[in-house]
């Protein structure tokens, strides 16, 4: 089984970086059900990607349902604890099965992946 790590670096809305990085991972998901293992690590504004209940208006992509559907079908996100911290979010609690990580587990991630993509 192929093991891909997408780390994503911006902030959930302005750009559509971590919403492009979240439509390839589902489509991995979707598209290689059997053979693909898809990691997430956030970064940087990219940690506010696992606040929920955040407000999309009509018709906008809402990350929150993208990270719920990847970790609906196995998928792991982790969000950088220092990052977060930094932020003033690390106490809070963080969208259904995203977890706080440190750079430890990142780098532990970056040697086990096969793939490794950044947005």
């Amino acid at each position: 089984m192929d093991k891909v790590l997408l780390i994503i670096n911006d902030a959930p809305y302005g750009t559509e970086k971590a919403y492009n990085a979240l439509r390839m991972a589902i489509t991995l998901q979707k598209e290689h059900t059997d053979n693909v293992e898809v990691k997430i690590f956030l970064l940087a504004d990219a940690v506010f990607c696992a606040i929920p209940n955040q407000t999309t208006p009509n018709g906008y992509y809402n990350i929150e349902r993208m990270l719920k559907s990847i970790v609906k079908h196995g998928g792991e996100v982790k969000s950088c604890g220092g990052c977060s911290e930094a932020r003033g979010i690390d106490k809070i609690q963080f969208i259904e099965g995203v977890q706080l990580s440190n750079m430890k587990e990142f780098a532990q991630w970056t040697i086990e992946c096969d793939k490794v993509l950044s947005f």
